[in-house]
């Protein structure tokens, strides 16, 4: 397979995304409607805001997050080699993220800085319906740039994986593409996750660009793919994706899933679950589990059944790293094969 990690390679993969420690709480719509977020939505705030929202939030969660980190934290469950870089303050929640993150398995070789904004944030409120909106103060984030790259590790990764909330900053942008380039020299692979629709709508020629030049896979949802091309369904997305990409991973929610390659077309059931307590890290744990099957070395359809089941374990809890194993995914997706269907 072509994702499938090297064997001059030390880790399946190698994330490059907003270091943040998440604080996740339900809360009534009402709530979040008042207080002038967008709805199933990322909004950024400055500190002030964030200290402000933080106090209306309820009993909750605070654990290491952010997007990109999630996925890294899955993949390393997952029996995976993981990865990431990323920019925290030497304070408690930089030191909480640090630990977390290489306590989950994860390589983490950026040392916390001494001087700048603090750690990131990201408050999280999840809603009657399982939907969540969040606000973020991006603290330190915002500094990330090509300074904080570890080309060594990008070299030593056969995936590249790019969060596309840093588009936000131009410092990471630059990053981005800095990796990127990083990557292919080494004839390594990139990966993508648009992230947000609203993301996509601030950035959306920037990322064609990107996407065109320097993506080999590609993740997004219906919302972020119809924002990307500007259309108004999903098949019309469906059709204008096609061949940019060597995969297209389109997620769906209860929908399942499309994953795109050459003229393979796979559609992928979403996992069956007993009872979605928090989507937050849905789209999250769904890149994990296609990275980590591709890297392993499984077919696409096998591969996508094992995202989709890491994603559907994760909306049975709250929060974004996984209460139960994962590991155990990987055998039954392989197993699993007769409920796709081409």
């Amino acid at each position: 397979m072509f994702f499938q990690r090297p064997a001059d390679a030390r880790f399946d993969v190698v994330g490059l995304g907003n270091a943040v420690v998440d604080v996740i709480a339900p809360a009534p719509t009402e709530v979040v409607v008042d207080a002038g977020l967008a709805l199933g939505a990322m909004t950024l705030v400055d500190a002030d805001r964030s200290d402000q929202l933080y106090a209306r939030m309820g009993q909750g969660v605070e654990m290491s997050g952010g997007s990109c980190a999630n996925s890294m934290a899955a993949i390393a469950a997952m029996g995976g080699a993981a990865a990431f870089i990323g920019r925290v303050r030497d304070d408690q929640f930089g030191r909480i993220f640090v630990h977390d993150c290489r306590a989950a398995g994860v390589t983490f070789a950026n040392e916390p800085v001494t001087e700048g904004a603090p750690t990131a944030r990201c408050l999280v409120f999840v809603h009657p319906d399982s939907q969540r909106s969040m606000a973020t103060y991006l603290g330190a984030c915002v500094e990330l740039g090509p300074k904080d790259l570890q080309p060594a590790l990008i070299a030593d990764a056969a995936v590249t994986f790019l969060e596309g909330y840093l588009y936000d900053r131009a410092p990471a942008k630059a990053a981005c593409l800095e990796a990127a380039k990083l990557a292919h020299a080494r004839g390594r692979k990139v990966a993508l996750s648009l992230s947000d629709p609203f993301c996509v709508d601030r950035w959306r020629a920037e990322f064609r660009e990107l996407i065109d030049a320097h993506v080999d896979l590609l993740f997004a949802n219906e919302a972020e793919i119809t924002s990307l091309f500007e259309v108004e369904s999903f098949d019309e997305a469906l059709q204008a994706v096609r061949g940019t990409v060597e995969i297209a991973a389109l997620t769906r929610g209860p929908k399942g899933s499309v994953l795109l390659a050459g003229d393979e077309v796979h559609v992928i059931d979403a996992a069956k679950v007993e009872r979605v307590v928090d989507t937050t890290g849905a789209g999250d744990l769904y890149a994990a589990g296609l990275i980590r099957g591709l890297t392993e070395g499984l077919d696409l359809a096998a591969s996508g059944r094992l995202a989709a089941l890491a994603a559907g374990q994760i909306i049975q809890q709250y929060g974004t790293r996984a209460e139960t194993p994962l590991a155990p995914l990987v055998s039954e997706a392989e197993r699993s094969r007769g409920a796709l269907r081409a």
